[in-house]
């Protein structure tokens, strides 16, 4: 894809998992990929695997430090082409069974990171010369309701809202947008989510086995979604069986999916009582 060649990318959680493949796959293009990530020895392990990389440390939710970042990267560079919102937690329980410091933890880092690298980096993404275009990671639980992860997926649906509205905004201008809504990705992720209730860590457990066997590749998706930025797509559902199945269904009827989600619940729960 020349289309990536002699680009400038910021890919932000790219110390591992999406990220990492991202940050992989925008350096086998031609990009000069600026490797951003809380862990500053995981994406410097990353920038390192990369033909021109370079690392950096960063809380997305500090807002304070990412636009510091951004000054660094537009002064270095006089340009960023591509800018992914990665970083992401996940969070896993019953409302009932949720903090409210859980509740703050995941929007501060899954909505306002989003926000604040929009608020540092947009405004002169729109003022370069060269275009522009911004990838906003969501997830599948943005698009479709998933019981017990209310958190989470109020914190991906904010992510869809907020980048549907930004693409309308955005028409017309040098920067384009793509909301990347993965599903059952074989990452860290799952390992590392908060989880809530009296049975947290069997369905931890249960969770990681799960992804591990089911799990689509970061690789896949990171290829995925660079083929959606080239053909200027606002959604990249992947992998697509999974996902865009559940998307169609919860468009054509919400009632069929809420039965689905309760259907689906109750044996999990059987089997466990089983």
């Amino acid at each position: 894809m020349a289309y990536y060649n002699n680009k400038i990318a910021v890919v932000t959680g790219a110390g591992s998992g999406i990220g990492r493949a991202i940050a992989h796959a925008l350096s086998a293009q031609g990009c000069k990929v600026y490797c951003t990530d809380i862990d500053l020895a995981a994406a410097t392990a990353v920038a390192q695997e990369l033909d021109n990389a370079s690392p950096y440390r960063l809380d997305v939710a500090d807002a304070a430090a990412v636009s510091v970042f951004a000054n660094e990267v537009f002064t270095r560079e006089g340009r960023v082409n591509l800018l992914f919102n990665n970083a992401g937690v996940g969070h896993a329980g019953a409302v009932v069974d949720t903090e409210l410091a859980d509740w703050k933890w995941v929007m501060n880092i899954n909505v306002m990171g989003v926000v604040h690298g929009l608020h540092a980096f947009l405004p002169r993404m729109l003022e370069q010369d060269s275009p522009g275009h911004i990838i906003n990671t969501a997830s599948g639980a943005g698009i479709i309701p998933m019981p017990r992860t209310a958190p989470y997926c109020a914190s991906k649906h904010a992510v869809v809202g907020l980048s549907q509205s930004l693409a309308g905004e955005l028409h017309g201008s040098n920067v384009g947008l793509t909301i990347l809504c993965p599903g059952t990705i074989n990452t860290a992720i799952i390992k590392n989510t908060k989880m809530s209730g009296s049975t947290a860590q069997e369905r931890q457990a249960q969770a990681i086995e799960h992804y591990a066997k089911k799990g689509t590749s970061p690789e896949q998706v990171a290829d995925d979604v660079l083929r959606a930025v080239v053909k200027g797509k606002l959604f990249c559902v992947t992998p697509r069986k999974e996902v865009g199945l559940g998307w169609f269904l919860q468009r054509l009827s919400p009632g069929l999916m809420q039965w689905i989600m309760r259907a689906r619940m109750n044996t999990v729960e059987g089997v466990k009582r089983q």
